[in-house]
């Protein structure tokens, strides 16, 4: 296939399917191809700008996944959290570094892992705390709080100093009653004190 018409697959699938990540076996039965004669293909258009790779074996069009599509193809067990979803439910004014993702296994891969899209940093919890969102990969507001405050308080760090939170009145108090018993007493006060001082100064 040429470039142009590489192009013109990759739109439509996305426009069409929805589709932005795309395995090697899946590019060399669209261009009809071995996946030896694909590779050489695939490091040209990367040359030329015209595709990104953004995980082992995940292709797609530049500037065209999230951070949400990416992660089930590195990590099908991960979700993400932590000051990455806070930011993203407008809970804190910091635009994060990494992208924080909670998994219940160990991968033998690294932790951290640079995309296009962002570093990825996954950590593995205990089974207790782990608990993949009911309807995608990116925590809830309330689970997302209470994995920051865990997360920070695991490697001794004060969250207060690190961030600015805003609006964490909106948050449902029965999403905190019912996600807060999974976590350590620690975290728990914690994040009560945090919520009581937000209700406070609202």
């Amino acid at each position: 296939m040429k470039a142009r018409e590489w192009q013109k697959y990759l739109e439509e699938q996305r426009r069409l399917h929805g589709k932005v990540l795309f395995t090697v076996t899946e590019l060399a039965n669209a261009s009809h191809t071995s996946r030896s004669a694909l590779n050489v293909e695939l490091a040209r258009l990367r040359r030329q700008g015209l595709i990104a790779r953004y995980a082992h074996g995940q292709y797609g069009l530049p500037d065209a996944v999230t951070p949400e599509e990416l992660l089930p193809a590195m990590d099908s067990h991960a979700y993400i959290t932590g000051s990455y979803a806070l930011h993203v439910r407008s809970l804190i004014t910091q635009a994060p570094t990494r992208i924080s993702c909670f998994t219940d296994r160990r991968s033998p891969r690294a932790q951290e892992r640079n995309t296009p899209v962002g570093r990825f940093v996954f950590v593995c919890v205990r089974s207790r705390v782990y608990a993949q969102p009911l309807d995608g990969v990116l925590a809830t507001p309330a689970q997302a709080l209470c994995d920051f405050i865990y997360m920070m308080r695991r490697q001794g760090l004060s969250p207060e100093g690190l961030v600015t939170f805003r609006n964490l009145g909106g948050i449902v108090r029965a999403d905190i009653d019912s996600t807060l018993a999974r976590y350590p007493m620690a975290v728990q006060r914690h994040v009560l004190a945090l919520l009581a001082g937000a209700s406070r100064s609202s």
